[in-house]
């Protein structure tokens, strides 16, 4: 399978925990469809102390994983919205 492309789309966008509507990343998301995952080498500014867990409620609102052979975090169904 096809790795995703280094440099990444233009468009960024920021991604807020839907509990308590902290600001977690700034990413550079492709396509218009849902945030399913987030490509570690695409975010731009991370906004969390650790990973996958949000600074302001400390909900895990992500997972830490491999997607075709790159580290990425898959995002848990209804903890993380984009704007």
């Amino acid at each position: 399978m096809a790795k995703p492309n280094k440099k990444g789309p233009e468009r960024t966008i920021e991604i807020y925990c839907s509990q308590c509507r902290t600001l977690l990343l700034k990413y550079r998301k492709g396509g218009k469809g849902a945030l399913v995952k987030c490509f570690k080498e695409r975010i731009v500014r991370d906004h969390t102390t650790t990973p996958c867990c949000c600074p302001g409620c400390e909900q895990v609102f992500a997972r830490d994983t491999l997607v075709r052979g790159t580290p990425a975090f898959k995002i848990i169904g209804g903890k993380a919205f984009q704007k």
